[in-house]
């Protein structure tokens, strides 16, 4: 799995522009790469596992011929990262290749089957198994089409696939179920993709293939269709508005570093959004009986923070759920009394979605915040809502973090004003300081970075840091404690600074680091307090801090400062910027690639 792209021209090479296309699928995270056309009736392939430049290298990907043809970059979830386990993979005649991003369950049922029919299998992923159950069907009679899709009820799981066969050179096959897929659509060619930005340099036309349908893609056309009834599906090109420019570093050294720099325009276009979506969002909230705020990763640490923001001003009390956890936790309570708020950067995200789908069949009622429009998570919610942060390359997130954080603010807002719990003079003076976040976080970064990356250079060799904060606060510091684990792989921890004295504080010794989170809100005289405790065993002590915090400053060994006079709820958005920075000059110092993160993905569409 990963993501998968294909090309079809009216004229001209198809490898070329696959490999571009696969290059620009590089921020996902992979292990291997590979590409298949088709040209005078037979099957061309090359792949290899590796970075796509050293496997252009060694094979020259632009050297395949035809006008069509699919690409591949591949995250092992079924055999190792081998060359024999790359995609795309194909059948005993080497007439049939297919890519396919997901996962395919009953795969060792179906390829028991084959193996009993003599084919021959390569490689040890799940993926395998489509281009020799179509071939089995094609043996039996059927046409290429039809035997796609009677492979298709076979298959149990989730997968975009797409699929050339020589003997029908003018066209790819597609298939989605739970996996995204589009097509791109320019005047002479099409582009089906897991990802849009893959073709944005091509065309700015896009169609979505939705869950269950079935494409059939040729030179500038395509026709969609139910795979349940096979129904033609009229479905026109949408317009994309990102350029491919947003695609690019701009300039700067690494793209997580461009994003954190996004931040205050982003943050910007978050408070933008539409009034009519957040208000049909907040009449959900409001007349529902519980609220599950089910999310992964940084996606979580945003729903953590909302809950104390939804609490603090609407008086809702709500339920933060790692998303893999929450069909046992939360499972058997679900009813149509609940309300999910799935959050989710890609939307995509397979825990995410699994406990949506529980919920959803129990009746519950289902909201969705994600980065991705058209992603499932957006087809299966009943109301949604795309924070306005354009695409984020970047694999750990950054500024998706903030935009979900602004909206979920946005929501606590409505929710408050709409219950009455909060006056008019203390509403006006919260939204005066949501307009003001996006030139706060300008502030942050324009001041602190430079000092940012001095700290980061005298701690680069630290082996184990502590976070800690308390209230709104500790979902600050468990997001900058996953930044800090993704980008430099340092054992690092979090604990509420109230907890200190069940565990944390007995690891604590001379040289130890510890980061606290330390906006002046109402926890501001125990965090001193706690910061001393640190201090007095030898800690040094990292303070996120508001400026002009004299107390703190004289404590801490060394300090970050932040614009003063923002609201508790919302200073998880002004403190986590510093904890980015730091993560990312951290990376760079300890020469890591803080956009390559080892062992991740960007979207993380697997158990």
């Amino acid at each position: 799995m990963v993501g998968i792209f294909g090309c079809v021209l009216k004229d001209g090479n198809a490898a070329p522009v696959i490999y571009s296309a696969l290059k620009r699928l590089e921020y996902r995270g992979y292990d291997s790469a590979g590409e298949a056309t088709t040209h005078k009736n037979k099957l061309f392939v090359k792949k290899d596992k590796g970075r796509i430049d050293e496997i252009h290298t060694r094979h020259d990907l632009n050297d395949l011929p035809g006008r069509i043809g699919i690409g591949h970059v591949r995250w092992a979830t079924h055999g190792a990262p081998l060359r024999e386990n790359a995609h795309p993979h194909i059948d005993c005649n080497k007439q049939i290749a297919v890519v396919h991003n997901g996962i395919i369950e009953n795969f060792t049922e179906l390829k028991k089957e084959l193996e009993d029919l003599g084919h021959i299998f390569k490689s040890k992923t799940d993926t395998e198994v489509i281009p020799h159950l179509i071939e089995e069907n094609i043996k039996k009679g059927l046409p290429f089409i039809e035997a796609t899709r009677e492979t298709i009820n076979r298959l149990e799981g989730s997968y975009a696939i797409a699929v050339v066969y020589v003997k029908e050179p003018d066209k790819i096959v597609c298939v989605q179920k739970e996996s995204s897929l589009t097509i791109g659509v320019a005047e002479n060619a099409a582009y089906p993709a897991s990802d849009i930005p893959t073709f944005l340099p091509l065309t700015k036309r896009a169609v979505a293939v939705e869950n269950q349908e079935f494409a059939i893609v040729s030179d500038g056309k395509y026709e969609i269709r139910k795979i349940t009834d096979w129904s033609l599906v009229p479905r026109e090109p949408k317009l994309i508005k990102w350029v491919p420019e947003k695609a690019e570093k701009l300039g700067y050294r690494h793209f997580m570093l461009k994003e954190i720099h996004d931040q205050p325009s982003s943050i910007h276009n978050t408070l933008r959004l539409q009034d009519q979506y957040l208000e049909l969002m907040t009449a959900f909230l409001a007349r529902t009986k519980e609220v599950f705020l089910v999310a992964c990763g940084t996606s979580y640490h945003a729903c953590l923070a909302a809950s104390y923001m939804l609490s603090r001003l609407a008086f809702l009390s709500t339920h933060p759920v790692a998303a893999s956890e929450f069909i046992e936790q939360q499972g058997r309570s679900i009813s149509i009394d609940s309300t999910i708020l799935a959050v989710s950067q890609s939307g995509e995200t397979t825990d995410t979605l699994a406990a949506v789908e529980h919920a959803r069949l129990h009746a519950a009622t289902i909201l969705g915040l994600t980065n991705a429009i058209g992603s499932t998570l957006t087809r299966v919610s009943r109301v949604y809502i795309c924070p306005q942060s354009g695409p984020e390359v970047g694999v750990a997130a950054t500024k998706t973090f903030t935009s979900q954080l602004c909206v979920l603010a946005q929501l606590a807002l409505r929710l408050a004003k709409q219950r009455g719990k909060v006056s008019h003079t203390e509403m006006e003076w919260l939204e005066e300081k949501m307009d003001q976040i996006p030139d706060a976080v300008e502030t942050i970064i324009q001041t602190q970075e430079e000092k940012i990356e001095q700290i980061a250079r005298k701690y680069r060799d630290t082996e184990f840091f502590l976070f800690s904060g308390r209230g709104i606060s500790l979902a600050t510091a468990l997001e900058g404690t996953l930044k800090l684990l993704e980008t430099n792989y340092i054992p690092s921890m979090t604990f509420p600074a109230g907890e200190k004295e069940h565990g944390p504080i007995r690891l604590v010794e001379q040289g130890f680091p510890v980061v606290f989170i330390c906006p002046r809100d109402e926890t501001h005289k125990k965090i001193v307090n706690d910061i001393r405790e640190m201090k007095d065993r030898g800690a040094p002590i990292i303070a996120i801090i508001e400026e002009g915090d004299e107390e703190i400053k004289a404590l801490a060994d060394d300090y970050i400062e932040i614009v003063k006079g923002m609201p508790e709820i919302l200073s998880p958005i002004l403190c986590v910027i510093p904890l980015q920075l730091f993560a990312y000059y951290m990376a760079v110092e300890r020469e890591l690639d803080p956009d390559r993160p080892r062992h991740l993905t960007k979207a993380v569409t697997v158990k």
